[in-house]
């Protein structure tokens, strides 16, 4: 059966307090078995990926990408009207491809990610205004045990924190994150394929290491406001350009062929 969502005010003003909001089965189980089936045998996603260790030397591969193949399943999510919509609700604007990025946990040496706001690189990139998300959407189950996102509620309104290097990433700054753990309630983001998670740019999140037998494959869309357009010409990610939003069914066809 395919999958509509519709934004509710009750749900934006959960967005608005908490920095984030969890949509259960946003893409149904042929959606996502249609877009897992396609990651694993894309050969280019696996060579563009590139490693990032955290603080204990674990790994984690990731493969970001700034433009849009029309054919591709990543295309088809990231151009999607039920996180399209959402999003520019949200946030407040109309919003642009940003990036996304296919983050790979394999079972047992998949790495953490240390404490980190998304904002606290973009920021670096132009942005003036905190005023972007994300969109995670879980490919395979994320759990506590394979090291699934994890939140401090209501973070985002703490602002851009400074953000140093640690290991081969770069995190918030340890002293004021440890503040915020006192202050705000951590949530570990527990998802089934084909769950979303919207979050915001200052919302601050991390995950462990997958130390189980399963691996944790998520694809994150990440998305920028119009008003918010970098000032910085030809920076890493795109300028504003005009997203083409396609329906449900169109998104389908694509996921499932």
């Amino acid at each position: 059966m395919m999958t509509t969502y519709e934004l509710t005010e009750e749900h934006s003003e959960r967005f608005q307090r908490d920095g984030y909001l969890i949509v259960s089965a946003l893409f149904d189980p042929l959606e996502i078995a249609g877009l897992l089936k396609f990651a694993k045998a894309d050969a280019a996603l696996a060579d563009e990926a590139y490693v990032r260790r955290d603080a204990k030397g674990g790994e984690t591969r990731l493969a970001l990408r700034n433009d849009l193949d029309d054919d591709v399943p990543y295309t088809a999510v990231v151009r999607s009207q039920r996180i399209v919509h959402t999003m520019q609700t949200l946030l407040g604007d109309e919003v642009y491809h940003y990036h996304h990025k296919m983050m790979i946990k394999q079972p047992r040496i998949g790495g953490a990610w240390e404490w980190h706001q998304d904002y606290g690189y973009w920021y670096n990139f132009g942005c003036l205004f905190p005023d972007m998300g994300s969109c995670m959407v879980a490919v395979d189950q994320a759990t506590i045990q394979n090291g699934c996102l994890q939140v401090l509620r209501g973070s985002h309104k703490i602002g851009r924190v400074d953000h140093i290097r640690i290991g081969e990433q770069v995190g918030a700054d340890p002293e004021r994150v440890e503040v915020a753990k006192q202050i705000f309630d951590l949530v570990a983001v527990e998802l089934e394929p084909g769950d979303a998670l919207f979050f915001h740019g200052n919302l601050l999140h991390r995950s462990d290491q997958n130390h189980s037998d399963l691996p944790r494959w998520s694809l994150i869309n990440c998305y920028n406001t119009r008003h918010n357009d970098p000032y910085v010409k030809d920076g890493r990610h795109p300028n504003y350009s005009p997203l083409e939003i396609w329906s449900d069914e169109k998104v389908r066809e694509i996921l499932i062929k």
